[in-house]
């Protein structure tokens, strides 16, 4: 039972890594997971259903993600539609779009191979998500990487420095997004069925185990945002299962989560107000996008008086 625990919260890491793009990066708050990640697993399940390998099947589901972030943040930065309408609306769309994907609302993998067909589940869990975590860290020690922490931040410096934001966010969605798709694709493969509504409450999973990763965990040097993620999701985990076992029962889960999520949010809204509230945090990314720049970014930064 541990280590299948284990197993999901490193599958739903892969999902939570994506929402701390979108959330935490970005500040923007992307409904849009609710829709994307049952997506990503009805992409998977339908491709390999019908013969096609689970590698390329997974590769299908992050670029179905990756296409719905894309949505969201077009109709954001184009119609000038606030980022939570622009996530409802996405989701809400995508919902009929995964019934058509499937045909039906739910589509078994029993007795067709998939990635955990014959293999050892925790070996190809920990491959994926090795593999996901040394692309986003890659990525965020990139100019690309540091910009989309600039855009979270301060959103008129960006433009300051002569780049896209409007661009920028959408490729900060559509990668968030991906990631989604992807470990809805993984967890198809995993519980062996794809299913409509399997995305409800995605968004508020996803949130607590980042609250919880970030609370357990502090940040340090042998400690970055990626390993601090996949911790809090696999101790999000681990209290669910805990939470089972004493009694409780499947469909207390999501009321569980909730009640987490709200209980160490306001944990941590009492320790900031006791320390005297929140600091002036210098922001490194702003100040790697300088040191970056080209010489007409930095005259840029200079007309601007910054």
């Amino acid at each position: 039972m541990l280590i299948g625990t284990i197993e999901q919260g490193l599958i739903f890491a892969i999902m939570a890594l994506g929402l701390y793009i979108s959330y935490k990066i970005l500040d923007f708050p992307d409904l849009t997971v609710d829709g994307s990640f049952p997506m990503g697993a009805a992409i998977a399940a339908a491709l390999i259903v019908k013969g096609v390998h689970p590698l390329p099947a997974l590769l299908a589901s992050f670029a179905g993600g990756a296409l719905a972030g894309f949505i969201t943040g077009f109709i954001h930065v184009r119609y000038k539609i606030t980022n939570l309408l622009a996530g409802i609306i996405v989701m809400t769309g995508l919902y009929s779009i995964n019934l058509r994907i499937m045909g039906r609302s739910n589509i078994p993998l029993f007795g067709v191979d998939h990635l955990f067909s014959g293999r050892n589940a925790i070996t190809v869990i920990l491959i994926l998500i090795v593999i996901c975590k040394l692309v986003i860290d890659f990525l965020m020690r990139t100019k690309f990487g540091f910009a989309l922490r600039a855009l979270g931040d301060n959103e008129t410096l960006v433009i300051s420095l002569g780049l896209n934001e409007k661009t920028l966010k959408i490729q900060g969605l559509m990668l968030a997004n991906g990631l989604v798709a992807l470990s809805g694709g993984i967890l198809a493969q995993y519980q062996g069925f794809a299913d409509v509504g399997m995305g409800t409450g995605t968004i508020v999973t996803g949130l607590a185990s980042i609250i919880i990763g970030e609370s357990v965990l502090k940040r340090g040097r042998m400690l970055n945002l990626t390993t601090i993620v996949i911790a809090g999701s696999i101790i999000y985990r681990l209290i669910i299962s805990g939470a089972l076992q004493i009694g409780f029962n499947a469909s207390d889960l999501k009321l569980i989560t909730a009640v987490l999520t709200v209980g160490i949010m306001s944990l941590k809204g009492k320790k900031m107000i006791k320390n005297g509230g929140m600091k002036d945090v210098k922001d490194r990314g702003i100040k790697k996008i300088l040191s970056l720049g080209t010489g007409k970014c930095k005259g840029s930064v200079q007309g601007a008086g910054l």
